[in-house]
């Protein structure tokens, strides 16, 4: 039943300086995530109609629930390997790229090695949450010595994914090693 009364006003507050500063960064952290989307949604946007990319799609649909590369599907997939595709080529590389030698091979064509998928986008997931404010100062030197510096080793290693691709800048190649066959058998 609807009241006579003309609605009180709301009492009037204010917020502690520290507290408003949170406030604010937090609102800004909110509306750079809120760019980020409009923007992933753009390119999927202009992007639809195209074929995925993924060179192992998955037959089930993809696990709503995880952000992890091999997790999604389709346009999901596509559009989530060009961000990363975006930031390996105009961060992780000239940054921590380094000469590629028969000690440290790199594959130009990374993006059709499942396993550097995988690695390089788990590597970049963790730098987009340790680099954040809420990460703290010293969120890039975790992501550095935790996640960085093994993924690239395990990358460029002699025996890894790259082991048949470039070990010469002059001499480019590539060719996906085989993965061992599943076996029939399961063990009970």
């Amino acid at each position: 039943m609807m009241s006579d009364r003309p609605a009180a006003s709301p009492e009037a507050f204010r917020l502690a300086d520290g507290d408003l500063e949170d406030l604010a960064s937090t609102l800004a952290r909110t509306v750079n995530e809120v760019n980020r989307h409009g923007t992933l949604l753009d390119r999927l946007a202009s992007e639809a109609g195209t074929e995925t990319s993924n060179p192992h799609p998955r037959t089930s649909p993809a696990d709503p629930s995880s952000v992890f590369i091999l997790a999604l599907g389709g346009d999901a997939y596509t559009a989530e390997l060009q961000a990363l595709a975006d930031w390996v080529n105009l961060l992780l590389l000239p940054v921590y790229g380094r000469e590629v030698n028969s000690t440290r091979p790199w594959c130009s064509r990374w993006h059709e090695h499942p396993e550097a998928v995988a690695r390089l986008h788990g590597l970049w997931l963790a730098w987009q949450q340790l680099t954040d404010v809420e990460a703290g100062l010293t969120g890039p030197a975790t992501w550095h010595r935790d996640h960085l510096d093994h993924t690239m080793a395990q990358l460029r290693a002699p025996d890894g994914p790259f082991a048949a691709c470039t070990t010469s800048p002059s001499r480019p190649a590539h060719r996906l090693l085989s993965a061992p066959e599943p076996t029939a058998e399961t063990t009970a």
